[in-house]
């Protein structure tokens, strides 16, 4: 059965498939060009962003190009707001030479052999690399294409290869011109370049990428047109919702679903492992059925411990020694002895995703086989865990990938919760599509979230007020451990995500500790934009500060006497403090300034906050970022991505916080969990570090420097120094 209008079927037929062959191309009949290249291996994949010489490739699928003269390019990264559609193409369209407005991008199918994320080694949106890993790879698929159309238009015209022209989406020699569309069948059939015959563009001659001009491919959205979970409709489809426990960890003891089933629209009502599902005819329906279940939970393995109590049980655990994470000198004994240092403990709660789409899911499962429908972030990820709860191969699971609305992690399930439950409802209801939608208070009170954790942090200062040794201690859950990523993200009882940002301290510091408690809570928590550095930074910088005021030395100065051996953050943190008129521009009166820079995904930013402060409320004015993030493909993305960031970021550092009662969360909706409303916006500028190096992540680096440039602006205005978020003043 094929009901899927979002899917694509092409029919393919290998032309070469040798050692020494890195592409994939097919042609059936007018078809046209298919094509693409792909590294075989997470090492490959670090190799090719400077050589591709002798590089074993495997064959791949992202370019095809119609006789109707259109360019499609499969984009093995979702959609999410981010602009991995136009990034992505811009890097083929750039090598291809092609019309920007012939250009459209679809999803790609799930298969790992050919769209993996080479630096995960497996098909997923996340970490902000899917510039980072896909540069190179689209770029020779682009420029492979192109060597081929050249190739067919040589044999038709009889003329050298070589002194044959490409631009815009139309081949040329002399009085000789033609489309991509009308050379595509010719091009099909040429034998594929080898990879050491491939010349890429140098940086001067890119047209595409680095353009101000370049418009978005996720086109749709200002109109309705564009498709996300919600949009999908399936002939007979129904609709489902899940009645969860209100403690994470309870259990159904028993229910009673006999009013549910008398109401009009509800077709089903039945227990599955993660409470009582009601399937309908529509939302409402459901909705309102799941209302009149009666359900008796059983919280005998339910955890119902409040956020406040295990924050206090941080507090006293970072007064302790933990597990190493990093050391470097005897950071220890030298603060026993200093007879000068600073301390500071630091507070942060739980925080949901919050974004705009809650997570949602269409699936149907017909005998041996199932297809989905929804905004795919983890491809690899929900595909095994998929067929393993249904007992099929992989390859019998077919996931459509659709544009979804945000994600900042939360569609990245490390166990494929909203996925997995659809698919228990849908495999109840063989041979029909099921639509599983979550409420905001669905998603809101049902996991996952980003952890809370404590960290205290101490320096000993020598007699110039800099410091000599630095110890951080840090409380809270992995959110590695029993996942799939584990045993490469957790080495000796230490999650990475956990300390990532303290540890490779960024600042000059000769003897460093850095040291962990891994707390076990019952609480579902997982990565959150950002991982780790949504916390690290904060501490980090809050506490560099504060040894500035201390050292009574101007905090940009004190930073850039602790980054020599850091030009790259150096470099950030001037220019921000340029464009922000640091130390030139007058604040008026009841103003603050603050500073912030970290690395993280490959980036640099620094953002400089000014926030203006009457009595005990303030408003964070304008933010100058500065950001190094390699090559900006589409620098109006960049600049979307950092703005979002620091919109992200700001929301959490000014009035997220996530609590819970007895194991109970307490928020439900945007009421009573305030994401940042549009008047509570700052201006933001954001300027672009000049480079021709590979690009790096940007979709996340934005977030972390936001809320201590805001707590640091604080600091500077009512010389307050607050170590908690959200930040609120006395």
């Amino acid at each position: 059965m094929n009901t899927n209008r979002f899917s694509v079927n092409k029919q393919q037929s290998d032309i070469d498939t040798g050692r020494r062959s890195f592409l994939k191309v097919t042609a059936a009949g007018t078809a046209g060009l298919t094509l693409g290249i792909s590294l075989s291996t997470s090492a490959q994949a670090q190799a090719a962003a400077t050589s591709v010489a002798d590089t074993a490739l495997e064959y791949n699928a992202f370019v095809s190009i119609t006789p109707e003269n259109v360019v499609r390019i499969y984009i093995k990264h979702l959609e999410m707001g981010q602009g991995v559609y136009t990034g992505l193409a811009t890097c083929v369209a750039e090598e291809l030479d092609a019309d920007w407005q012939q250009v459209v991008c679809e999803h790609a199918p799930v298969d790992t052999a050919k769209y993996a994320n080479l630096l995960m080694g497996q098909q997923g949106t996340g970490g902000s690399t899917a510039m980072a890993n896909s540069f190179m790879q689209l770029r020779r698929a682009g420029a492979a294409a192109k060597a081929m159309l050249v190739n067919a238009a040589a044999q038709r015209w009889q003329v050298p290869a070589d002194e044959i022209s490409v631009h815009e989406g139309v081949v040329s020699h002399g009085a000789h011109r033609a489309t991509f569309g009308e050379l595509a069948v010719d091009a099909a059939r040429q034998t594929p370049p080898a990879a050491d015959t491939l010349v890429l563009k140098t940086p001067d001659q890119f047209r595409l990428i680095g353009s101000e001009t370049t418009l978005r491919k996720d086109t749709g959205k200002q109109d309705g047109t564009a498709i996300y979970t919600q949009d999908v409709q399936l002939p007979g489809m129904l609709t489902a919702v899940v009645a969860h426990a209100p403690r994470f960890g309870a259990r159904v003891r028993s229910f009673d679903a006999s009013a549910a089933l008398a109401r009009k629209g509800v077709r089903q009502v039945f227990e599955i492992d993660t409470g009582i599902a009601v399937v309908a005819d529509d939302y409402w329906s459901a909705t309102k059925g799941r209302e009149l279940l009666q359900i008796e939970w059983d919280d005998s393995s339910a955890e119902t411990r409040s956020s406040a109590t295990l924050l206090e049980q941080y507090r006293s655990l970072v007064e302790t020694e933990g597990a190493v994470a990093e050391q470097h000198g005897n950071a220890v004994g030298t603060l026993a002895d200093a007879s000068d240092k600073l301390e500071l403990v630091f507070e942060f709660p739980y925080l949901a995703h919050a974004q705009m789409e809650p997570v949602n899911c269409v699936a149907q499962v017909s005998g041996h086989s199932a297809e989905l429908w929804y905004g795919c972030q983890s491809a690899t990820g929900d595909q095994s865990a998929v067929a393993q709860l249904l007992g099929i191969r992989p390859q019998d699971v077919r996931i459509n990938t659709v544009f979804a609305g945000g994600g900042f992690g939360r569609r990245a399930n490390p166990k494929a919760d909203y996925v997995l439950e659809t698919v228990r409802i849908a495999r109840q209801l063989p041979d029909t599509p099921v639509k599983l939608v979550w409420s905001r208070e669905d998603d809101m009170q049902g996991g996952f979230y980003r952890p809370a954790y404590a960290h205290k942090l101490s320096a000993a200062l020598n007699d110039q007020g800099r410091p000599s040794a630095f110890q951080a201690r840090i409380a809270g859950q992995s959110i590695m451990a029993g996942t799939s990523m584990a045993a490469m993200m957790v080495n000796n009882g230490i999650d990475n995500t956990s300390v990532e940002g303290l540890t490779e301290f960024s600042y000059d510091v000769p003897e460093r500790q850095v040291e962990l408690h891994t707390t076990d809570v019952g609480i579902p928590v997982q990565w959150w934009r950002s991982v780790g550095n949504t916390h690290t930074a904060f501490s980090k910088e809050v506490f560099i500060d504060a040894l500035a005021r201390k050292a009574g030395v101007d905090p940009v100065e004190y930073r850039l006497s602790l980054l020599t051996s850091n030009p790259r953050e150096t470099a950030v943190l001037k220019l921000a403090a340029e464009k922000a008129g640091w130390g030139t521009r007058e604040l008026p009166a009841g103003w603050g300034r603050g500073v912030a820079v970290h690395t993280s995904f490959g980036s640099t930013v620094a953002e400089i906050a000014e926030v203006s402060v009457e009595g005990n409320k303030f408003k964070v004015e304008r933010v100058v970022a500065a950001i190094d993030c390699g090559i900006a493909v589409n620098p109006d993305v960049v600049r979307a991505q950092v703005e979002g960031a620091i919109a992200y970021g700001l929301s959490a550092a000014l009035q997220d916080e996530l609590t819970l009662t007895d194991g109970v969360v307490d928020q439900s909706n945007f009421h009573n969990y305030q994401v940042l409303r549009m008047n509570a916006m700052p201006v933001v500028e954001t300027h672009i570090l000049p480079s021709t190096n590979a690009p790096s992540g940007v979709g996340e680096p934005g977030t972390p420097p936001i809320a201590p440039a805001v707590a640091n602006a604080l600091a500077d205005a009512t010389r307050q120094r607050l170590t908690r978020l959200p930040l609120r003043l006395a």
